[in-house]
């Protein structure tokens, strides 16, 4: 084994979505850093729908993206379909998608790394940590080569025994092309991890030359297309449309036709697959009554043939791929320029990391994305900028971050995975934060941007125009609190309009502006000052005004669980010494290993009175604690 000449603070491994912002955070924040990867020419690529955002994964990116992450900057920059969901509902569930030009995404995100200052890119396989003892010193390539650094952050991905099904056929592969990483997760079950199996999929690809658009429905984006990145004006690339199909009863008759050759029905696939994003063959099989299934026919890019079925993943043989997609209206002719395949890979369980995402088995160690146990770029993307983050802070010899479960989404799904850990990919839901109406998408730069400008991350350019935000929507919120209405006639008519006839002279603007019935751009029908205010600021304006009853009481419930969240429990605690456990409790908890008395209250099985005793117990423990001393 030769050893490389150089220390670095930071080696992260995988370059995808988990191992670009990991890479370029601990490199933003002044550290050396390394990123290693099998195939340089696949960073950030987007191996399943060429999409970033979508229902709170949408928040996800935004908040990357405050904290002064890429992911945002990089679709912005190469997105050509720009769509914000939900529209008709409340400001908490509203997210932002766009469809990507995948090569020229991969593309972008390869030179911003190559760029970035204190980054180097090599291409080499990674089959071991190393270590000195039980400390963490760096990491082996298959190559002979060695590599010393102060951290490293594993971010695999899909390539840890990665192996591709297509029927009864399967081969090894981190996806299709590629090869997949061979000894790396023996070698993590060697030093003690608990290693399980997982399985995604994706659909074919398909020759939009092939395909009769006349008679699908066509689905523009937004006019104009809203960016993701909060440092962001506008959307230059061309924008493109997508097209909706459905499958008929006739294709679900070919699907299940070749069940007994699907590897996931005959028992050849061991993996679990994500619940929320069923192969076709699943659908069909779970859902019998339903007689159709809709697909989104999206452009893979600007300058390319190729379309992505969305939804139509399968691991089901390629006659029968060809049969049923065929059998969809304006897909007669399709011809599959990719065969659909499933992967399957091993992940780590999350439990056995602290908040910070490093290990607790090994100092020093990281993971972030796949190789957690989640699904989907964004929730990967988000993992790596913390895993990033904390591991340049552990090289400089500072705490941690660690964003609550009433601060981001980020810490909501942080703290899912290594509380509960998962024995399915994770994928993130609005339904999953318990305070989302303070967590949505319009306000993530207000809840984050401070703590990436403090971390070194944010720019002074974007900070600047942060804090010029901040301090006109402050401004705004004041002035509509004392600026009162006179009842001039062309008040009295722009109301009227509203549908309200009874407001009373005297009447604030921010009390009007409660109403149901009226809008912030309403306001700007009879108010100079309200027609020449940036939209951005206006949007905040009327949700902080019209939700406020709601997010005051979201805010006490926030500080009633403070205190439970900051109380920390020892590493070192012995929990066959706490009187009063169950059996049950005391297994549960010395096997999760919380890191706070919050973390413990959110275990199953772990009940009020078990948590009364153990908040006793650190008590006593401070108590004797202090008093030795």
């Amino acid at each position: 084994m030769v050893t490389y000449e150089r220390l670095y603070d930071v080696i992260v491994v995988g370059a995808g979505h988990a191992g670009c912002e990991a890479a370029l955070a601990s490199a933003r924040m002044g550290c050396s850093t390394m990123l290693l990867t099998i195939n340089l020419d696949a960073i950030a690529l987007m191996s399943c729908n060429p999409s970033i955002g979508g229902l709170a994964k949408g928040h996800l990116v935004k908040e990357i993206d405050a904290l002064g992450g890429e992911m945002a900057k990089n679709i912005d920059a190469t997105g050509i379909q720009f769509r914000i969901l939900n529209t008709r509902k409340g400001p908490a569930v509203r997210a932002s998608r766009a469809q990507a030009d995948k090569q020229l995404y991969r593309l972008r995100m390869k030179s911003v790394l190559e760029r970035q200052l204190n980054l180097d890119l090599k291409q080499g396989e990674v089959t071991a940590l190393y270590l000195e003892g039980c400390e963490l010193r760096g990491v082996e390539l298959r190559s002979g080569m060695r590599y010393l650094s102060k951290t490293v952050i594993v971010t695999t991905g899909t390539f840890m025994r990665g192996l591709i099904h297509i029927g009864l056929n399967h081969y090894p592969g981190g996806r299709a092309g590629d090869q997949p990483s061979i000894g790396l997760s023996d070698h993590l079950k060697s030093l003690g991890f608990l290693v399980g199996r997982l399985k995604t999929g994706t659909p074919a690809r398909l020759d939009s030359r092939s395909i009769d658009f006349s008679v699908l429905e066509e689905q523009r984006g937004d006019d104009p297309p809203q960016p993701f990145s909060f440092s962001a004006s506008a959307i230059t690339m061309p924008q493109i449309p997508c097209h909706i199909a459905y499958t008929n009863h006739h294709s679900h008759d070919i699907i299940r036709s070749g069940l007994d050759r699907s590897p996931l029905y005959s028992g050849i696939i061991e993996g679990i697959g994500p619940r929320y994003c069923p192969s076709i063959e699943d659908k069909v099989v779970r859902f019998p009554e339903k007689d159709r299934h809709q697909t989104f026919i999206e452009p893979e890019g600007i300058d390319t043939i190729e379309v992505y079925p969305s939804g139509m993943s399968t691991s089901l043989p390629v006659d029968v791929q060809i049969a049923f997609y065929r059998s969809i209206v304006g897909l007669e002719r399709v011809e599959i320029m990719r065969p659909a395949y499933a992967i399957e890979y091993d992940y780590v369980d999350p439990i056995q990391l602290h908040s910070s995402l490093e290990t607790k088995h090994i100092p020093n160690l990281y993971h972030a994305g796949q190789i957690n146990g989640t699904s989907g770029y964004e929730e990967a993307a988000a993992q790596g900028l913390m895993a990033g983050i904390n591991a340049a802070l552990r090289v400089a010899g500072q705490e941690p971050l660690v964003l609550g479960r009433s601060q981001s989404y980020i810490g909501v799904m942080i703290d899912d995975l290594v509380t509960l850990g998962t024995k399915e990919p994770y994928r993130m839901f609005t339904s999953r934060a318990e305070y989302r109406l303070l967590l949505r998408e319009d306000n993530a730069d207000m809840r984050l941007r401070e703590i990436g400008y403090r971390l070194g991350i944010v720019s002074d350019e974007e900070y600047q125009l942060f804090d010029a935000k901040r301090a006109k929507i402050t401004a705004e919120l004041q002035r509509i609190s004392v600026t009162r209405l006179a009842m001039t006639d062309h008040e009295t008519e722009v109301l009227s309009h509203c549908g309200l006839e009874d407001v009373p002279k005297g009447i604030t603007m921010e009390q009007l502006l409660k109403r149901t019935e009226i809008s912030y751009a309403d306001l700007a029908e009879f108010d100079t000052v309200s027609r020449e205010t940036d939209a951005k600021v206006a949007e905040q304006v009327e949700i902080q005004t019209k939700y406020r009853g709601y997010i005051d009481r979201q805010m006490e419930q926030v500080e009633r669980s403070k205190k439970m969240e900051s109380v920390r429990i020892p590493d070192e605690l012995d929990y066959n010494t706490l009187q009063g456990l169950t059996t049950e409790v005391r297994e549960k908890l010395a096997r999760n290993r919380p890191d706070t008395l919050g973390q413990a209250s959110r275990i199953p099985g772990v009940t009020p009175a078990a948590m009364s005793l153990l908040t006793i117990a650190l008590k006593a423990s401070v108590w004797k604690g202090a008093a030795h001393s």
